[in-house]
C-alpha cells in the first residue's frame, strides 16, 4: 500500500523547513524530503540570516541555533581597480539581544532547523530525489521519488526545491528561466583564527561584520561580491547575472579569483586557508519573473517562486515567510476540506500583500535596468572614486580648483545631462 501523508514538502531549505515546522506544530502529518545527504549539504547562500522571520517561528532561536556571529556593522564598498569608496553603518544596538541578523554556515544551520521540524513531529527523509509530481484529474496528489516503490501521496505538495524548480516547470508553472533572470554565485569558506578576525575587522566577542562589494568586483557585470565574518572563518564570494557572464565570456571562479587578489580586498583575507568551495544559482528576476505559485493540491515557495530581493540581497527571510504563509493556507484548507487552487490561493494573496510581495514589486524593474545600462558600474563608480581621490589629496591646490577639475572630468554639457538623466532613471526604479 502506498504511503500517504497530509502534506509532503520537497526540499529542506529555509522555505521548506519553515513550512514543515509550522505544519508539524499544528499536528499535521508532514513528510519533509531532502535530496542531499543531510539538509544544507546542497544549499548555498552568502551567509546572512535575518532574525525577525525565524524569531516569529522559533522565539529565541539564536540562543541554541548554530549561528556564527551577530552583525553589528554593514559596509558597502564601491570598488575600482585601485580604490574604494566605502559607506558603513555600525550600531551597538545590534550588539544586544535580540540582535538584527547573523552569519551562518548552511551546512550547520539547515541541519539544526530541520531537526527542530523533526522534534515538532515532521518526518525527515534525506537522500531522496523527487522525480515528478503525481497528478490525477488536474490535481497534484503526491510525488514520485527515486526510491523503490517511491510513490507517495498527500492532500497538498509544497515545492521548495530551489531556483529553476523542475517540478514546478513540469506542471507548467514556469518556462525555463532566462539567463537574465538568474545569477550564478560562487563562494569560498576561508579558515582564519578567531582573534585575527576580531582584530582585523574591529570586533569584540561574537560581533560580526559584512561587506557588500560593488563595481570592479564583477568587472562591470551586474552583480556583487561579499565578505562575511564567521567565528573562525570568512565567507568570500561573488555573484553575477548569468546573461552577463555568458556575454562577457567570464567564468564565475575567475571573478572570485580576481576579487581575492584585488589590492583593496587582499589584506582582509591574508593568511586564510580554503575550507570549502561552493556554487549556486540565485533567482534574480524578481516580481516580473514570479511563476504561478498555486495549483490544485500544490504550492510553490522560496527560491522556486523567485522570492529574492536582489537589491537588498535578501532571500532566506523571504523564503521562511513564504513557508509559514504556505503552512497557514494549508491549515485553512484542511479546515475547509478543500485543497483546490481557489482555496490555496490565500497563500498567494498574503504573499503579495505582505513585505515579500511589496518589496519585490518596489524593485520590479531595478535588476533589468542596471543590467541594461552597465555604465552605472563601469563609468560612474570609477568617476566617484576619482572625485573622492581629488578632494582628499592634499597637493597645494585649492578646493575650488579641485571642484572645477572634478566638474570638467564629468565631460561635456551633453554628457552631464546624460548622467543626470541616468541618475533620475535609477531613482525611479529604486523609489
Amino acid at each position: 500500500m502506498a504511503e500517504t501523508f497530509d502534506v509532503i514538502v520537497v526540499g529542506a531549505g529555509p522555505a521548506g523547513t519553515s513550512c514543515a515546522y509550522t505544519l508539524a506544530k499544528a499536528g499535521v502529518n508532514v513528510l519533509l524530503l531532502e535530496r542531499g545527504e543531510y539538509p544544507g549539504s546542497k544549499n548555498v547562500m552568502g551567509g546572512v540570516l535575518y532574525r525577525k522571520m525565524l524569531e516569529d517561528i522559533i522565539p529565541g532561536f539564536y540562543k541554541e541555533a548554530p549561528v556564527e556571529r551577530h552583525i553589528v556593522e554593514q559596509r558597502f564598498m564601491m570598488l575600482d581597480e585601485q580604490s574604494a569608496v566605502t559607506f558603513s553603518y555600525k550600531g551597538l544596538e545590534w550588539a544586544e539581544e535580540p540582535y538584527n541578523n547573523f552569519t551562518v554556515l548552511r551546512a550547520k544551520f539547515d541541519q539544526w532547523f530541520a531537526d527542530k521540524a523533526v522534534e515538532a513531529g515532521a518526518l525527515l527523509v534525506n537522500e531522496t530525489v523527487v522525480t515528478e509530481c503525481l497528478v490525477e484529474n488536474g490535481k497534484v496528489v503526491g510525488v514520485r521519488t527515486d526510491r523503490p516503490d517511491g510513490d507517495l501521496f498527500a492532500d497538498v505538495v509544497v515545492l521548495a526545491d530551489g531556483v529553476n524548480s523542475l517540478l514546478a516547470k513540469s506542471l507548467g508553472f514556469h518556462k525555463e528561466f532566462r539567463p537574465d533572470e538568474v545569477a550564478l554565485a560562487v563562494m569560498e569558506v576561508l579558515k582564519l583564527d578567531r582573534k585575527i578576525i576580531e582584530d582585523r575587522f574591529s570586533l569584540e566577542g561574537d560581533q560580526g561584520c559584512t561587506f557588500e562589494i560593488f563595481g570592479d568586483s564583477t568587472k562591470g557585470i551586474l552583480g556583487t561580491a561579499w565578505l562575511y565574518t564567521n567565528k573562525d572563518s570568512l565567507n568570500i564570494g561573488v555573484g553575477a547575472m548569468l546573461s552577463g557572464l555568458i556575454k562577457n565570456k567570464i567564468r564565475p571562479h575567475q571573478l572570485l579569483d580576481y576579487v581575492k587578489t584585488h589590492p583593496i580586498i587582499r589584506p582582509y583575507i591574508q593568511g586564510t586557508e580554503q575550507q570549502e568551495y561552493l556554487a549556486h544559482l540565485i533567482p534574480e528576476g524578481g516580481y516580473r519573473s514570479m511563476p504561478k505559485v498555486v495549483g490544485d493540491g500544490v504550492i510553490v515557495v522560496g527560491d522556486a517562486a523567485q522570492l529574492v530581493n536582489a537589491i537588498h540581497r535578501e532571500g532566506s527571510n523571504m523564503a521562511m515567510t513564504s513557508g509559514v504563509l504556505a503552512a497557514e493556507a494549508i491549515l485553512d484548507a484542511r479546515e475547509a476540506e478543500d485543497f483546490s487552487a481557489a482555496q490555496l490561493d490565500a497563500y498567494r494573496r498574503k504573499l503579495l500583500d505582505g513585505f515579500v510581495g511589496q518589496d519585490l514589486k518596489k524593485y520590479k524593474d531595478a535588476t533589468h535596468h542596471f543590467e541594461k545600462y552597465p555604465h552605472y558600474f563601469e563609468k560612474y563608480i570609477p568617476l566617484m572614486n576619482r572625485a573622492a581621490s581629488q578632494m582628499f589629496t592634499v597637493d597645494g591646490s585649492s578646493k575650488w580648483e579641485k571642484q572645477k577639475k572634478i566638474w570638467n572630468e564629468l565631460g561635456s554639457a551633453k554628457e552631464k545631462w546624460k548622467m543626470a538623466r541616468d541618475l533620475m532613471q535609477a531613482w525611479r526604479v529604486m523609489k
